[in-house]
């Protein structure tokens, strides 16, 4: 479904990251890798070193699970592993997870005010739309990229490029909201703005990170929207 924007609006569209960003999906994601890789770990992962393996998708959570524990994987052994994570972590991917605080709000004052929305993540699609529909804002969300709709994943652009061709807007013309330097380098990459979420999925700081402005919450983004956009217009004269 896609909507109309006011003429001269910016930014048309926005598109956010899933995990450590709309919400809080670590200790599903926790407690199904143990689970997973229960017989052939040895031990189990601690919240902190789960965190540390997120970003990039499926495949390198799993390859950076199993390089922790010093063993490189072939590649049928780690296909088989993440298949084994999906058939874990996919009926159980809402039972701990929550929205991050502001994000429902967010969501719906941007559609209100004739926002395209999108969500661009590299976890797969079908339990991205699960965890959408789930907290209730699948709906305000015009397009929903996941990691496994077919281009390159973040940190490349193309998953964002893709959202924004679904959507019908120029990258220039979007803002992407995410947590992490993938997200960061993604958007740089795309040509698209972009602002980071404190308290995220990545061991930098928000100096570190080097987007256009940060948040300390999602309800903080409305506002931090209008500031880049009295920016873009000034830098315009």
């Amino acid at each position: 479904m896609q909507g109309r924007t006011p003429a001269g609006q910016w930014p048309k569209a926005v598109l956010f990251d899933l995990d450590g960003t709309l919400v809080d999906s670590i200790p599903d994601i926790h407690e199904s890798l143990n689970e997973a890789i229960a017989g052939d770990a040895g031990r189990e992962f601690s919240v902190a070193e789960v965190t540390g393996f997120v970003g990039q998708g499926v495949q390198r959570l799993v390859e950076r699970a199993y390089a922790a524990l010093g063993r490189s994987l072939d590649v049928a052994t780690r296909d088989a592993m993440v298949s084994r994570f999906l058939e874990v972590y996919g009926p159980r991917a809402t039972r701990l997870t929550r929205l991050n605080a502001g994000a429902q709000a967010t969501v719906e004052r941007l559609a209100a005010n004739g926002c395209l929305l999108a969500v661009v993540t590299n976890k797969p699609g079908s339990e991205t739309r699960e965890i959408l529909a789930h907290f209730g804002i699948a709906d305000g969300m015009n397009v929903v990229v996941g990691g496994d709709a077919g281009p390159p994943k973040k940190p490349e652009p193309d998953l964002l490029l893709l959202a924004c061709a679904e959507l019908n807007v120029q990258p220039q013309d979007a803002l992407f909201v995410g947590d992490s330097e993938n997200d960061v380098a993604a958007a740089r990459a795309a040509g698209m703005a972009v602002v980071v979420l404190a308290g995220g999925y990545t061991s930098l700081s928000l100096e570190e990170l080097a987007a256009d402005a940060a948040l300390q919450s999602l309800g903080d983004l409305p506002q931090v929207i209008v500031m880049l956009a009295a920016a873009r217009r000034e830098a315009a004269l």
